[in-house]
C-alpha cells in the first residue's frame, strides 16, 4: 500500500432523520437504547450545543454537503432541488482521490410529485429569475423508481460514485431498498403499510395515520438494508488499492410515521418513557404560533397531521416517544454491526467516525410534535460527534457554538484540503485538536416554508441568531417573535420579546442578527476581472 495513501484517513458519517440531540444516552436520556452511539462518543469527541443551519430535511442536507446555507446554495425549503452547479465537499474529496458511496437516504432532490403549496395554480410568475444549472433533475422523484425498474442515477450523484439509495420513511420506502425486497420474497407489497399492518387496537398514533405495526420482519426492514449494505459496501472499498474513502451511511428513521419491527415495536412501553420536561410547563408569553397550533386541534375531531408542527395529547406524545426509541435502538443495532465491520476490516485505526442528523422533532416539546416553523432546541439542536483516532484525544465534549455547515469544512480540513470559496462553514478542528474552546460567538439559523404556517397572510419565513446567551427570532411580515435568555431559563419558557425591561436588548440583538445575515451573503464566484 502506497505509504501516502497510509496518510490520508478515511470517513464514515452516519446520519440519522428527525433525531433530536438528547434522545441518546451519551447526550443525557436514561431511556433509550443507544449503546453503540454511545461508546463511540465515549472514543471521541461529543459536541454539546450543535445546531443545523435549517430545521427541515432537504435544506439541511443540502448544508451538510455544501457547507452553506440555504440562502446560499439555493434549496430554501423541501420541494426543490439541490443545484447541479454545487459543489459538494464530497466531489472535492472524490477530485483529490478519495473513493465516494452513499447507502441510504440522499434527499438533495424532490422525492414526490404532489403539487406545491406555494405557488398555488395561477400565481406563477411566467419567468423565473435563476434558471437550473444543466443537468437531470428528478432523480430521486420516488414514482420514477416505480414506473420505470431500470431507472438508475446518473453517477456520480454530488460526487458520490456509488449509491445505494432509499426514499420515504418506515416499511413504504422506494429505490433500491424497495427492488431488493421484491427480489427477496413474492408478494412484497402484502408486508408494507398500515393497510397491511398487524392490528393495534387502542393505538393513538394509528388513529392519525403516523404509526403502525409493520408486518416486514426485521431483516428485511430498510434499517436493517442500510446496515448491511454499508458493511459490503465498506467491503468494496477496502479493496480498491489502498485509496482513502468518504463513506455515508444514512438511515431515513427515526422519523415518522413510526413502524419499528419486530422486537422493536414494543421494546419500551409508552407509560414508562419520560415526558420533555415542557410538556405542561407554564409559558410566559409565548408566540401566537402556539395558541394557533392548540386551538387548532381543538376545534377540529377529525384532525389528523400533515407536514408541520401539531398539539398533541400526552398518550400520543408517549407512544410517539416509545416507538421513536425503539427505531433508535434498531438504528443503534445497525451502527453496531457496520463498527464492527469496519474493525474487522482493520479501518477503524485510520478512519473518521461522525454521528449527526438533519433536525430534531418537537416529540412532546410544549405539547407538540413534528417540526415547522419554530425554533426550539428540540428542532434546532442536533448530536454531532466526531471519533478521530489520530488527530484528535478521546472521551472529549465541547461546549462550543458549531452548526450544520461546519461539518464540510472541517472534513476537508481532516483530509488536508481548502475549503472551496464561497463555503460558510468553519473547521472545528482547532476545537477537536484543544487548541480552543470555540470558533464562532454566533450562529445563524433560517427556515423558509411553503406553507402559510399558523393562519399567516403569508408563506412562513424566519431567521433565529443564537449565541452563548440568548436567542433571537424573527419571523417575516410579523410583529412578533422570540427573545430568550439561555442562561437564565434554559427551557426556553419565557419569552422576553414584549418585555418593556429588554426592549433595548432586542434591538441590540437584532443588529447582530443583521450583522450574521450580511456576513452570510454569498461571496462565489470571484470576480473573473479588475473592475
Amino acid at each position: 500500500m502506497p505509504a501516502a495513501h497510509q496518510r490520508r484517513p478515511n470517513f464514515l458519517l452516519f446520519v440519522t432523520d428527525q433525531h433530536r440531540a438528547d434522545h441518546l444516552g451519551c447526550y443525557g436520556n436514561a431511556d433509550v437504547r443507544t449503546p453503540q452511539i454511545d461508546a463511540l462518543a465515549a472514543a471521541g469527541c461529543r459536541f454539546d450545543d450543535f445546531h443545523v443551519a435549517t430545521p427541515i430535511c432537504q435544506p439541511n442536507r443540502a448544508s451538510l454537503m455544501t457547507g452553506r446555507l440555504p440562502s446560499a446554495h439555493g434549496l430554501r425549503m423541501n420541494g426543490r432541488e439541490l443545484s447541479l452547479g454545487e459543489r459538494s465537499f464530497v466531489q472535492t474529496l472524490r477530485e483529490a482521490g478519495w473513493r465516494t458511496a452513499l447507502v441510504g437516504k440522499s434527499h438533495l432532490q424532490n422525492i414526490t410529485t404532489a403539487p406545491t403549496a406555494w405557488p398555488a395554480a395561477g400565481q406563477r410568475l411566467p419567468h423565473e429569475a435563476i434558471t437550473p444549472y444543466p443537468g437531470r433533475y428528478g432523480q430521486e422523484v420516488w414514482k420514477r423508481w416505480e414506473d420505470d425498474p431500470a431507472f438508475e442515477l446518473d453517477l456520480p450523484y454530488y460526487g458520490f460514485e456509488q449509491v445505494v439509495l432509499t426514499i420515504g420513511h418506515g416499511d413504504q420506502q422506494h429505490g433500491h431498498w424497495r427492488r431488493w425486497l421484491r427480489a427477496q420474497v413474492a408478494d412484497a407489497e402484502r408486508l408494507i403499510g398500515p393497510q397491511n399492518a398487524i392490528p393495534t387496537p387502542g393505538l393513538h398514533l394509528g388513529r392519525l395515520g403516523q404509526a403502525w405495526r409493520t408486518r416486514l420482519p426485521e431483516e428485511l426492514h430498510p434499517t436493517r438494508y442500510i446496515a448491511e449494505q454499508t458493511c459490503d459496501m465498506l467491503a468494496r472499498l477496502a479493496q480498491r488499492d489502498g485509496a482513502p474513502f468518504f463513506l455515508q451511511c444514512s438511515f431515513p428513521d427515526p422519523h415518522h410515521p413510526f413502524t419499528p419491527p419486530g422486537r422493536y415495536w414494543d421494546m419500551f412501553r409508552p407509560d414508562d418513557v419520560s415526558l420533555p420536561a415542557t410538556f405542561g410547563a407554564e409559558l410566559v408569553d409565548p408566540p401566537p404560533a402556539l395558541a394557533y397550533l392548540r386551538e387548532q386541534r381543538r376545534s377540529d375531531p377529525d384532525f389528523r397531521p400533515a407536514f408541520g408542527s401539531f398539539a398533541c395529547s400526552e398518550q400520543e406524545a408517549r407512544e410517539a416517544i416509545a416507538l421513536n426509541h425503539g427505531n433508535l435502538a434498531f438504528i443503534d443495532d445497525g451502527i453496531g454491526r457496520v463498527l464492527a465491520q469496519l474493525q474487522a476490516l482493520g479501518l477503524d485505526d485510520n478512519t473518521v467516525v461522525m454521528f449527526t442528523s438533519d433536525h430534531g422533532d418537537l416529540l412532546g416539546d410544549r405539547g407538540l410534535m413534528f417540526k415547522g416553523g419554530l425554533h426550539y432546541p428540540a428542532l434546532t439542536r442536533v448530536p454531532f460527534i466526531w471519533r478521530d483516532p489520530v488527530a484528535a484525544p478521546a472521551g472529549r465534549t465541547s461546549a462550543a457554538l458549531a452548526q450544520t455547515i461546519d461539518i464540510a469544512p472541517t472534513v476537508l480540513a481532516r483530509a488536508g484540503l481548502a475549503p472551496s470559496n464561497g463555503m460558510q462553514g468553519l473547521s472545528l478542528l482547532p476545537v477537536l485538536a484543544g487548541d480552543t474552546s470555540g470558533v464562532r460567538q454566533r450562529l445563524l439559523i433560517e427556515e423558509e416554508s411553503q406553507r402559510s404556517d399558523f393562519g399567516m397572510d403569508r408563506r412562513l419565513r424566519m431567521r433565529t441568531l443564537r449565541d452563548g446567551q440568548y436567542r433571537l427570532t424573527l419571523y417575516d411580515g410579523q410583529d412578533w417573535g422570540e427573545l430568550v435568555d439561555l442562561r437564565q431559563d434554559p427551557l426556553e419558557l419565557r419569552n422576553l420579546w414584549n418585555d418593556a425591561a429588554a426592549r433595548s436588548l432586542r434591538g441590540a440583538l437584532a443588529e447582530q442578527l443583521a450583522r450574521e445575515m450580511l456576513a452570510a451573503a454569498d461571496t462565489s464566484p470571484y470576480p473573473g476581472a479588475a473592475a
